[in-house]
């Protein structure tokens, strides 16, 4: 029992204490580790957070750019950076410097390359052994160890790929193609969809909380890139789903619900059932379940036609241009429950002027609640049938040659039903290819 196990901690909590306050202390003789030399810096993020002097430091971390470091002040270890002591991040080579590089020393103060960034606000009081070489930028680097501020030396051979290709396979995603300053940690940007699916974090919060890594005190002094992050985190979610697709490019992923996987459990011809022979129409019967959800609202957009569609019709959601034209030209009938007041009846010609979006409806397999591709609707109104209509063809139409037989619920079916056949034979967009 965890109450049992806190009786028998207390004795030893002073020990605990103790021994924490004893990692604060630098250890004695305050040595480095590596060369027996004076110990300057110390990294929590290593294991046993050894003590190293500036070279050591700067030699271990080549692989670990992103690990945060302290510096000894004399009374106590203060938060440094791995740049301080001069690391470099080389693209390239493995990580090496890149053999065509012209010259390592400083580029002079004038130099138009180090002055355009603007990381710096007065270049005169940067120490001179900070100071970026001719051919390399310091760039603002987001990692789940909080945000950096590395010095990157690009590989210069003539067949070298451009700038912002060789952070990306430094597994770096830029921000920008041109000039890239800041780029994100492949690490972070995985992490940052995890907390958003699962803890649904949204993107202020988790780049606050990297704020709070990188500086717990004076958190206005860490640089914003909160827009920076939604921005490459809608870029790495779509490769990603093309990775997992096994899509080489966009342009092979042009079926509908390409980027999502169904039920593996449900009977699909050709996938997981042959199409030799008679089907069993009720051993191979589909059993759906359909269903909306209110809490799902979105705003109108400031700029609609600003709006760039990634995956269009590729994953859950309808395919929206189609969608759009068969709402505007399919009438709405008012539907009244002769059996009870549902909410999702009463609220379908409901007003909601200041949304886009009032809900969604989707349909799912009954058995294993896995949801259709391409068939998840938007609510403009409330949950009306002709926007259920429209997610039950698509979901009805997706690998089901040979299957006939069709077992639906769904909680106002005593309304439902009584209208779907004259649905079915009265609506044009029921005929999908």
């Amino acid at each position: 029992m965890q109450n049992d196990y806190i009786h028998e901690w207390l004795p030893q909590k002073q020990d605990f204490l103790h021994i924490l306050l004893e990692l604060e202390a630098p250890p004695v003789p305050r040595i480095c580790k590596k060369c027996q030399r004076d110990g300057v810096y110390r990294c929590p993020d290593c294991m046993h957070q050894p003590l190293l002097c500036t070279n050591c430091c700067r030699t271990m971390h080549e692989a670990h750019p992103f690990h945060r470091i302290q510096q000894w002040t004399g009374v106590f270890f203060e938060d440094s950076a791995l740049h301080m002591t001069g690391l470099q991040l080389h693209l390239g080579h493995g990580g090496a410097p890149c053999p065509s590089a012209s010259t390592n020393e400083p580029a002079p103060l004038s130099d138009p390359s180090v002055t355009d960034d603007g990381e710096w606000e007065d270049m005169d009081n940067i120490p001179c052994h900070l100071r970026p070489p001719v051919g390399s930028k310091y760039l603002t680097i987001v990692d789940v160890t909080g945000v950096h501020f590395l010095l990157v030396q690009a590989c210069q051979c003539p067949n070298a790929d451009s700038f912002h290709m060789q952070l990306f396979r430094a597994k770096l995603c830029p921000s920008t193609f041109e000039k890239p300053s800041t780029a994100f940690t492949f690490s972070v940007l995985d992490d940052f969809l995890r907390d958003n699916v699962e803890c649904g974090t949204s993107g202020m919060n988790y780049y606050n909380k990297l704020r709070w890594v990188t500086s717990n005190v004076f958190l206005y002094l860490v640089v914003d890139r909160y827009r920076e992050l939604l921005q490459v985190a809608r870029q790495w979610r779509l490769l990603k789903l093309l990775k997992w697709s096994s899509f080489k490019d966009n342009k092979n992923c042009s079926n509908k619900g390409d980027l999502a996987i169904f039920c593996a459990a449900c009977p699909q011809p050709g996938i997981n059932v042959s199409t030799t022979g008679n089907l069993d129409h009720w051993k191979y019967t589909r059993t759906v379940v359909m269903d909306g959800n209110f809490k799902a609202e979105q705003m109108h957009e400031r700029r609609p036609d600003d709006q760039v569609w990634l995956m269009d019709g590729c994953g859950f959601m309808v395919t929206n241009p189609p969608y759009r034209s068969y709402l505007k030209a399919t009438p709405h009938i008012t539907e009244k429950s002769a059996c009870n007041n549902h909410k999702e009846i009463s609220q379908a010609s409901a007003s909601h002027g200041k949304l886009n979006s009032t809900g969604v409806g989707a349909t799912a397999c009954a058995w294993h609640g896995c949801f259709y591709p391409h068939s998840v609707v938007d609510f403009q109104k409330g949950e009306r049938q002709l926007n259920m209509d429209y997610s039950l063809v698509h979901a009805l139409s997706y690998n089901m040659t040979g299957i006939n037989n069709v077992l639906c619920f769904y909680d106002i079916n005593c309304t439902y039903m009584k209208n779907l056949r004259w649905h079915v034979d009265g609506s044009d967009f029921l005929h999908i290819p």
